[in-house]
C-alpha cells in the first residue's frame, strides 16, 4: 500500500475578495480595477512557478495546473500550463508535471503534441499529459472556432476532442504520420512538396519510410513558377512530428471527469481520471464505474501492464485521483473567514456553469443547476477540508477509506482567492512538515526527504507594481 500526494493550482487572484449586490444577489468578485487585475495576473504566474518548485522541494509527488483565460472576476488563471511547467521543470528533478487539463479543443493537435513532448524531454520524462474539452463559452469561442470545436454544440466539441486525441497519439507514436478525418487533414491533400532534400533523404535504404510512402511523385507543374518546391505536382503524404516524448509509448494521459459518458471514454482508453468537487459517496460511485468499464475493456493501459489496483496503483501510475481544497488553521496559520470568502469567489464563478449538480451525494439526484453553493456547504461535504492539523488528516484518510482506494492518490488545493503567495507557500510548508509524514505512515510509505527550500530563482512581482 502506498500514497502519492500532489498539488493542484488553478490560479486564483491574490486581490482581496469583495461582495457586490447585483439584481438582488450577493456576488463575490475581485476587489480591483482592470489594471490591478493585470498586475495580479503577473504575480499569479510567478507564484505558480515558485510554488511548483517549492512543491518539489517539500517532497510532493505531483504538480498539476489548469488551463484558463480572460478572467477579471478572480477565480482562476492559467493560460499556458505547459510553459509554466517547463520553467518548473528546469529547476526541479523529481516532481511529476501534469495538467488538469490542456483543453485540446482550443489547440491544433500537432502543435500541442509538440509542446507537451518538449516538456517531457526537458523534464527528463516527468510529463503527465492532461486533456479536456472545455466548458466556458468565453474561452471556447475565442480559441476553438478555428477548429470547429464550439461549446455551443456539445456533440461537435466532443467529436473534435476525440479526433484531436487520436492525432496526438499518432504524433507521439508513429515515426511519420498522416491523418484525414472530419476536422483535420494532416498534411493537407493539396500540399506540394518537391524538395530535393526530401527526395534525397527518403531515396536511401533503411530510413523507415520509402520515398513513395512520403511523397506522391508527380511531374513539373506547367502552371507554377518561382519557388521550385512548389513548381511540381508532387504532393506530401506524411510528416514526422518532432520531438516525440521520452516516455514510451507516450506519457500517461489524464482527463478531468464528471459525467458517466466521460468516465467510460477515459476508462476504455487507459486515461487516468481526475475528480475534484465530488463528495466521497459520489466519488466512490465514479471509481466503481471507472474500474468496471476498465475491466470490461480488458484493463487498457499504455504499457499493457494489465489489471491495476482499485482507485490508484502507485507503481503503474494508473487509476483515479481526487483533489480537495486544503486550508490549515493551526499555530497562527490560516484564516477561516478569508478562506470562506475565497470559496465563495470560486463558486460564484463555477456555480452558473452547473457545477453545483455534482456536489450531490451518490444517493441524491443531481442538485438544481441554480443551487447557490456556500462555503459551509463545501466544508460540510468535505470538498473543502479547512481546519486543524488533526481534522485535515482525519478528513483525508476518510476519502481513502470511504472510497475504497488500494494505493491512494490525493491532491491538495492550497491556492485561494484573496491570499498572497507567501500565505499559500506557508500552507504548503506546514502541510509538508506536519501532515504529509502522518499520511505517509498511515498509508504504509515512509516520507521522502525534502530538499532545502530556496525560491530565489523565481522572484516575486511587487504587489504595488
Amino acid at each position: 500500500m502506498a500514497i502519492e500526494i500532489g498539488v493542484f493550482h488553478n490560479g486564483a487572484s491574490d486581490l482581496p475578495v469583495k461582495n457586490v449586490q447585483y439584481n438582488g444577489d450577493t456576488v463575490a468578485v475581485n476587489d480591483g480595477d482592470l489594471p490591478a487585475t493585470h498586475t495580479s495576473a503577473q504575480r499569479t504566474i510567478v507564484n505558480q512557478v515558485r510554488q511548483g518548485i517549492l512543491a518539489d522541494q517539500l517532497g510532493f509527488d505531483y504538480w498539476f495546473q489548469t488551463e484558463h483565460h480572460f478572467q477579471p472576476e478572480g477565480a482562476e488563471l492559467s493560460p499556458n500550463p505547459l510553459l509554466a511547467e517547463a520553467a518548473i521543470a528546469s529547476r526541479t528533478k523529481n516532481i511529476r508535471l501534469g495538467q488538469a487539463a490542456n483543453i485540446v479543443t482550443w489547440h491544433h493537435p500537432i502543435r500541442i503534441a509538440e509542446q507537451a513532448a518538449m516538456l517531457d524531454v526537458i523534464s527528463g520524462g516527468r510529463l503527465e499529459f492532461g486533456i479536456g474539452r472545455g466548458y466556458q463559452p468565453r474561452e471556447n469561442e475565442v480559441f476553438g472556432w478555428a477548429y470547429g470545436s464550439t461549446i455551443q454544440d456539445q456533440e461537435r466539441n466532443r467529436a473534435y476532442f476525440e479526433e484531436a486525441y487520436d492525432i496526438i497519439i499518432k504524433a507521439w507514436t508513429q515515426d511519420s504520420m498522416s491523418h484525414h478525418g472530419e476536422f483535420m487533414s494532416i498534411p493537407p491533400s493539396y500540399t506540394k512538396w518537391g524538395h530535393k532534400q526530401t527526395h534525397a533523404y527518403f531515396s536511401q535504404e533503411g530510413m523507415g519510410r520509402t520515398l513513395e510512402q512520403v511523397l506522391k511523385l508527380g511531374a513539373p507543374d506547367m502552371y507554377s513558377a518561382g519557388n521550385p518546391v512548389q513548381a511540381t505536382t508532387t504532393k506530401l503524404l506524411e510528416i514526422p512530428v518532432y520531438p516525440q516524448p521520452l516516455q514510451k509509448p507516450y506519457p500517461q494521459m489524464w482527463e478531468p471527469l464528471t459525467s458517466p459518458r466521460s468516465i467510460r471514454f477515459a476508462a476504455e482508453r487507459g486515461i487516468n481520471g481526475y475528480f475534484i468537487v465530488e463528495p466521497n459517496s459520489r466519488l466512490k460511485q465514479n471509481i466503481d464505474l471507472y474500474h468496471a468499464e476498465a475491466e470490461k475493456a480488458g484493463w487498457p493501459d499504455r504499457q499493457n501492464r494489465g489489471e491495476f489496483k482499485r482507485g490508484w496503483d502507485a507503481e503503474r501510475r494508473r487509476g483515479v485521483v481526487t483533489c480537495r481544497y486544503i486550508h490549515c488553521v493551526d499555530k497562527g496559520l490560516g484564516d477561516m473567514d478569508r478562506a470562506a470568502r475565497s470559496l465563495e469567489l470560486q463558486w460564484d464563478y463555477y456555480g452558473p456553469f452547473g457545477f453545483a449538480a455534482v456536489l450531490a451525494e451518490a444517493d441524491e439526484p443531481f442538485y438544481d443547476l441554480n443551487t447557490k453553493v456556500t462555503a459551509q456547504m463545501l466544508r460540510d461535504k468535505k470538498v473543502a477540508i479547512h481546519g486543524s492539523k488533526q481534522y485535515v488528516i482525519d478528513s483525508i484518510m476518510e476519502v481513502k477509506e470511504q472510497c475504497g482506494y488500494d494505493d491512494f492518490m490525493f491532491h491538495t488545493w492550497f491556492e485561494s482567492g484573496g491570499f498572497q503567495g507567501e500565505e499559500i507557500e506557508a500552507q504548503m510548508q506546514y502541510f509538508a512538515e506536519e501532515i504529509m509524514p502522518v499520511l505517509h505512515r498511515e498509508c504504509g510509505r515512509l516520507p521522502k526527504e525534502p530538499s532545502s527550500v530556496d525560491l530565489d530563482v523565481a522572484p516575486r512581482v511587487p504587489v504595488t507594481a
